[in-house]
């Protein structure tokens, strides 16, 4: 088998898993249920987020906030500062790619 293969929680409890942490891309999947949040943090790379099922909020810097449905894909720049939560009633539910992986 050459293909190497990852699983991935697919239940719509809170959860923020990290599926592939390598040298090359880290993936995580994140499932937020109405009023939960993500502490706020700063990239700490180029981030990916694709937006499978909700509605994202997010505000960037001390912007104000946006909000995306699913079939989005936003694209941060590294080391800007991120506040995101989720307001509504359907749960939030992103793929969060870091590419290139972090440095440590």
């Amino acid at each position: 088998m050459l293909e190497k293969v990852y699983e991935f929680y697919t239940g719509a409890e809170k959860s923020i898993e990290r599926v592939i942490m390598d040298e090359n891309v880290h993936l995580m999947r994140m499932v937020l249920p109405k009023g939960d949040a993500l502490p706020e943090h700063c990239t700490n790379a180029n981030v990916y987020m694709i937006v499978a099922r909700g509605t994202l909020s997010i505000s960037l810097e001390d912007g104000e906030r946006n909000e995306y449905a699913a079939g989005h894909v936003l694209n941060i720049p590294e080391h800007i500062k991120m506040n995101v939560k989720n307001f509504y009633d359907e749960t939030l539910e992103l793929f969060v790619v870091k590419a290139p992986a972090p440095k440590k």
